[in-house]
């Protein structure tokens, strides 16, 4: 046999063992609200077919609201006993990526008893909490072993913008880190404001303060999740309570003001949107709205960082809070809380629409999902 003929069979082969190889995970948390009901679900996602199979579920833990994953995705962390008095804390889970098992490595108490949101620095070495009801966010060093260490700094607010009932207090949503990991900014529902912050990774309280600027949302918007373009000059804000997202250019740890555009079609009493990410390629943004529309609402993004809406694919599910696209951009995956199930669409990388594989796996008041890729 030819050498050259070979040596393409080989690639072949090397290329169809990697892809048997590899293995997406995706881990969906809860508002239980018994520690005995089902508390995380770690699932498989099969790339060719899009369906999903329950791996293993994890009970024990109460209200495991919101999960983030490190980047190696060796460790799992949890917002638990959220909505709870006098409880909140932040677990840490070290992962079985071969079965999917998680086993409990420590817990951290937060600075408020409502956490809602949590992520970790590129490295891994730190990792945030933000706390709803109070208003604040915290900042934990993270050990080798995936362990949290020690509450080292923490952050708390009072003032709301009080241009709605829901406003006479802060209540702090969410956290993203800027591309250079420099900054982090902090979507304030309840203030009408995204705070920004320098990050020092080297300081004793890397949260370096007063505020490196901030931005300030319309009144009664109530800004919520926020995210960056993958090519890091241009940040979207899905505001909860007006139904819009702000777009933003992004230099140097500033925000400026780019849009302003409805996550909606019609014109509605109470709006309810909650999640926004990017398409990994750039080219795409996706909202969830909740209330009376429960849908992803598609848009495209121009070179100029503005967003035109293409679409709204409903959730085939009530109450879409939390949903997450895979690495490559192929998967759009969602957590319907009030109806209890989570739901699969594949995503056309050509027009950034979503097409519902008709399978729905159901999880009681499933609050947030996560995918994660293995080699």
């Amino acid at each position: 046999m030819p050498a050259r003929l070979l040596t393409l069979l080989s690639l072949l082969l090397c290329g169809c063992c990697r892809l048997y190889a590899q293995k997406t995970l995706v881990f969906a948390g809860t508002f239980n609200h018994d520690k005995n009901k089902e508390g995380i679900q770690v699932l498989q996602l099969d790339t060719e077919t899009g369906l999903l199979k329950p791996l293993y579920t994890l009970t024990g833990i109460l209200n495991p609201s919101y999960l983030a994953l490190s980047g190696n995705g060796l460790f799992l962390y949890a917002c638990i006993e959220t909505r709870t008095p006098g409880a909140g804390s932040i677990a840490a889970f070290g992962i079985d990526t071969a079965s999917g098992a998680l086993h409990l490595l420590n817990r951290r108490k937060s600075s408020g008893e409502n956490p809602v949101y949590t992520t970790l620095t590129k490295d891994g070495r730190y990792l945030f909490g933000v706390n709803y009801t109070e208003g604040g966010i915290d900042v934990f060093p993270v050990e080798g072993d995936g362990r949290i260490g020690p509450l080292l700094q923490a952050v708390a607010y009072t003032e709301g913008s009080h241009a709605t009932e829901r406003q006479a207090g802060a209540h702090t949503h969410s956290l993203q880190l800027s591309p250079d990991q420099d900054h982090i900014f902090v979507p304030d529902l309840g203030s009408d404001i995204i705070r920004s912050y320098r990050f020092d990774p080297g300081a004793a309280q890397p949260i370096v303060l007063p505020t490196a600027g901030q931005v300030k949302a319309a009144p009664g918007s109530g800004p919520r999740h926020f995210t960056f373009h993958p090519g890091g000059k241009y940040a979207y804000c899905i505001e909860e309570i007006s139904g819009w997202v702000s777009a933003y250019r992004y230099t140097r740890g500033r925000l400026k003001p780019l849009q302003h555009i409805a996550a909606h079609k019609d014109s509605l009493e109470d709006y309810n949107s909650a999640d926004i990410h990017c398409s990994p390629d750039g080219r795409f943004l996706y909202v969830s709205n909740r209330g009376d529309e429960n849908n992803i609402a598609v848009f495209a993004i121009r070179s100029d960082g503005r967003l035109r809406r293409i679409g709204l694919q409903p959730t085939m599910g009530e109450h879409p809070r939390i949903f997450a696209l895979d690495e490559k951009g192929r998967f759009l995956i969602v957590a319907n809380q009030v109806s209890g199930n989570i739901t699969v669409f594949r995503r056309d990388r050509h027009s950034g629409k979503l097409r519902h594989i008709p399978q729905e796996v159901p999880l009681g008041n499933v609050s947030c999902v996560q995918i994660k890729t293995y080699e």
